[in-house]
């Protein structure tokens, strides 16, 4: 069976970014993924701009599975987005917990993604394949390892079919993460994130923010380029192709790529790869 290949997307705040989002989008058709799953801000933020995004891709044939945060959500505003979704021929949903917007004092009726997980199915029965997030490194807001553990067991008994990790760098903690969870009776794909590496700037502050570490020798030759970009993305390719070659190669069931919607990285990923071509559609 062929690794499940997905793409991650997010809603561009202008319409010059729409208009290159579509660009982009046709690239990556290209590919032929499994998906493409799309971004939802913190407590609803880009509410109209993910919905805007997701039709669109819908109009041209794309699968597509929007990402659905509950943070700060009411259940009527849930089960409306549920219902949209369903009216356009959506069968895959990322449910997650979200975090909560500055300013924003109440958490909403969903305190977290196990919640909403359960919301969907009592509401949609078996409609939607819901996929939750994962993290090999342990969510930055976790009290411990093993407390993380438990909340994504709690998501998988909730319902989910699948799960998609936060991007790393380090294959062990990912086969780690996949056999505690196995051994406390997860049976569902867990599907490795990767991001790749373009700019280090960026990488760095998104990687702080969300607890994905960067391994020291990584940094540190990273840091070593400074601005001769064409090194960094030439290294970001090494480091990131060899981590997809060792997932695959010991069994991971696919890779859901972080985007930062753009085509070029991943299409050179795809080349050095090997990767299959299948028809979009």
């Amino acid at each position: 069976m062929p690794p499940s290949l997905s793409f991650e997307l997010f809603p561009p705040q202008t319409p010059e970014g729409i208009e290159k989002l579509r660009g982009t989008v046709a690239e990556l058709s290209r590919l032929g993924p499994e998906f493409f799953s799309i971004t939802y801000g913190a407590g609803g933020s880009t509410r109209e701009r993910t919905l805007g995004v997701v039709d669109d891709l819908v109009a041209l044939g794309c699968d597509v599975a929007p990402h659905l945060s509950c943070v700060g959500s009411t259940r009527e505003s849930i089960a409306e987005l549920l219902a949209h979704y369903r009216s356009k021929g959506i069968r895959r949903i990322v449910a997650l917990r979200g975090d909560l917007p500055s300013g924003m004092a109440q958490m909403g009726e969903f305190r977290y993604a196990n919640d909403l997980v359960s919301f969907i199915r009592e509401t949609t029965g078996d409609w939607f394949r819901i996929e939750v997030a994962a993290y090999p490194e342990v969510h930055p807001q976790a009290r411990s390892a093993a407390d993380d553990l438990r909340n994504f067991v709690r998501k998988m008994d909730a319902g989910a079919d699948a799960a998609i990790t936060q991007y790393f760098f380090n294959a062990d903690a990912y086969w780690r993460f996949v056999a505690d969870a196995r051994a406390l009776g997860v049976k569902a794909p867990i599907v490795p994130g990767v991001m790749p590496i373009t700019r280090f700037t960026q990488l760095a502050r998104f990687s702080d923010a969300c607890g994905a570490e960067i391994p020291r020798w990584i940094r540190k030759r990273l840091e070593g380029f400074g601005d001769d970009t064409a090194s960094v993305r030439a290294f970001g390719l090494d480091v990131v192709a060899a981590l997809c070659e060792r997932l695959l190669a010991d069994g991971a069931p696919g890779i859901h790529f972080y985007t930062l919607n753009q085509a070029a990285p991943i299409a050179a990923l795809y080349e050095r790869l090997g990767l299959p071509v299948r028809k979009a559609g």
